[in-house]
């Protein structure tokens, strides 16, 4: 994804009745809101584990994690856990990085380059956790395979926004790449799949999952699915991901529907539908979410990007609200809350 790397900053979103004491995690007294946006930045990453969130994210060539007791503050408390090599393939570049938790360990997963712009040598990345804690030390695994040749590991084609999630016991990884490798960054991105041995190696070739085929993903300068992130819900799972371009005020969700107990790698398993989430007259932009819950578990919160004005750019913040799900089983994330709108705390975080 073309993005410019913007360092984070803190924005004081919060505005509660009743100063702040103790364990932030508890909330305060009185009613409690806060307002979007709660941070500059893109291509928010948001996990909750143990009580606390964590959100990962890239700038100053380095991978940076957060923690808070509270969703709308995942911006503060960061420490750079890794920085990009002086020379190889991860030089540059570094996009996107996202957080997971699996079998023990952390595991970031990130887009980087040798080169750019033009941005046309991004690939893969993943670095483990020397222990379980998210924002300690991290050894450097190497690039994941993301070509047709698994068996020899030759031509690794570009990829990014790199994701991963466990399915009936086997791990999958899904990212945006191209079909072949282009001298121009102007070429359309697709979704891709494959299986995982384990958290740090693919181990199948990849399968074209979708492509931007449908009028409301088709780009006006360019045709790309991004940014997949998957969500799962009572049995059914979704992949949600960014169409458009990244770089103008149309960039909006759509949806793929896993089919009950279908092939996750099989494309004809995946029902398209979107979009699911888009701008309005005051938010442009719109894209690149992830997924959490309320601390105490009883709502679910989308966490996602918009620009700050409609002009060609990259110049973007974080915003978050509280979502729903349809009747089908589908969620629900209605439509971008305004600015100037205030939003109850999530759930366990402020208490009458």
């Amino acid at each position: 994804m073309l993005r410019a790397i913007v360092a984070a900053t803190v924005l004081a979103a919060a505005n509660c009745s009743g100063s702040r004491s103790g364990d932030p995690s508890h909330g305060t007294a009185g009613a409690c809101t806060f307002s979007n946006p709660i941070g500059t930045g893109q291509d928010p990453w948001v996990v909750r584990q143990s009580g606390v969130y964590y959100f990962a994210e890239s700038h100053d060539n380095a991978i940076w994690i957060h923690k808070s007791g509270w969703l709308n503050t995942i911006t503060s408390d960061g420490v750079a856990v890794w920085t990009a090599p002086a020379s190889g393939w991860n030089q540059t570049n570094i996009w996107a990085p996202e957080l997971h938790y699996i079998d023990g360990r952390w595991y970031i997963y990130y887009a980087g380059g040798s080169s750019g712009p033009p941005f046309i040598a991004q690939r893969a990345g993943v670095l483990q956790s020397v222990n379980d804690d998210a924002q300690g030390a991290y050894t450097d695994l190497g690039m994941l395979y993301t070509g047709d040749d698994v068996a020899n590991h030759t031509n690794p084609i570009w990829a990014i926004d790199l994701t991963v999630h466990r399915l009936n016991g086997q791990l999958y990884a899904v990212w945006s790449g191209w079909e072949q490798n282009a001298s121009t960054d102007r070429t359309p991105q697709h979704l891709y799949i494959a299986t995982m041995s384990d958290p740090h190696t693919i181990s199948s070739n990849r399968v074209k999952l979708s492509s931007p085929t449908e009028s409301w993903e088709l780009g006006t300068e360019l045709n790309l699915q991004e940014g997949p992130e998957f969500l799962e819900r009572a049995g059914q799972v979704f992949i949600i991901y960014s169409a458009r371009e990244s770089w103008l005020r149309d960039y909006r969700l759509g949806q793929l529907r896993l089919t009950t107990s279908a092939d996750p790698k099989n494309p004809a398993s995946w029902v398209k539908t979107g979009p699911v989430f888009a701008g309005t007259s005051d938010t442009y932009g719109v894209g690149h979410a992830s997924f959490t819950t309320s601390l105490d578990s009883t709502e679910d919160w989308i966490v996602y990007h918009t620009k700050v004005d409609p002009a060609p750019g990259w110049d973007r913040v974080i915003r978050t609200q509280k979502f729903s799900w349809n009747a089908d089983g589908s969620p629900n994330f209605g439509i971008p809350v305004p600015s100037s709108q205030a939003i109850p705390m999530p759930s366990g975080q402020c208490k009458s």
